[in-house]
């Protein structure tokens, strides 16, 4: 049987974009301690998910290269590889992203968020193209936050090219009037957990999501099997590492294997 050890990083939003460096290089230390062969950070960790009312930086490409430079030690003192939600400047203006780096902190590449949410349309460009990472065993791709809940194609894209499992980053916080779940997937939440159990069942691959922890966010961290079953998930608004071990062979993407364009 082959098998990956994942950490999900359901750590709180930092207060600055030095604490999310900060924070992450924890993580880090902590996956590799758990002897993770990966750990996975909310949407745009670093420097911070630029949500309403918070109050993040303006975009600083220097600060970035310092930060990854950082993050990419961190992994290599572990020996495990991540996934950091972050963002990138280039000449078309600043996008969400994910970069992605090997156990021994070469960076393998990022992922940008092609679907925006349209309320990030005002500040974020999109990604124009899609990728699937491999760090052995696991090969992988990434859908980012409203990508995932709303668009099953990006998942997909990546089963059918290889990928056992589709990870997840994003960044829900408590809004006014929010429902505030105790239990994943309740029936009385919005439809954004229940999407990602269809997401695994569409296309026999696993599905892990990462959020930060926050007090009465309305999702939280979680791994689903490829059969679409919950696997596991971190209770709401606990920060902590979700360790969990997959079992590859079970994610055979068969039904991602067998789609027919129209």
């Amino acid at each position: 049987m082959s098998t990956a050890r994942i950490a999900l990083a359901n750590i709180p939003f930092p207060d600055n974009p030095d604490d999310a460096v900060a924070r992450a290089e924890q993580a880090i230390a902590d996956a590799g301690r758990a002897a993770a062969d990966i750990v996975v950070f909310p949407e745009c960790y670093v420097p911070g998910y630029r949500w309403p009312g918070r109050t993040v930086p303006p975009p600083d490409a220097a600060f970035l290269e310092r930060a990854w430079t950082t993050v990419a030690a961190a992994a290599r003192a572990a020996r495990v590889a991540a996934v950091l939600g972050t963002e990138r400047v280039d000449e078309t203006g600043v996008k969400i992203s994910t970069l992605v780096i090997d156990r021994d902190g070469t960076r393998l590449g990022f992922q940008d968020k092609v679907q925006l949410d349209p309320s990030e349309e005002g500040f974020y460009t999109p990604g124009t193209e899609r990728h699937v990472f491999t760090v052995a065993p696991l090969t992988f791709g990434i859908a980012i936050c409203h990508e995932g809940w709303r668009y099953p194609e990006t998942v997909r894209y990546a089963a059918a090219r290889g990928a056992q499992i589709v990870f997840h980053p994003h960044y829900h916080e408590a809004e006014p009037g929010g429902y505030r779940p105790a239990t994943f997937g309740d029936p009385a939440n919005t439809f954004h957990e229940k999407a990602l159990l269809c997401r695994a069942a569409e296309n026999t691959c696993y599905i892990a999501s990462v959020n930060c922890a926050g007090e009465g966010s309305g999702t939280t961290s979680a791994v689903v099997r490829p059969d679409g079953t919950l696997m596991a998930y971190q209770p709401y608004g606990q920060a902590g590492l979700l360790v969990a071990d997959l079992d590859l062979t079970a994610a055979t993407r068969l039904l991602a294997m067998r789609w027919k364009p129209c």
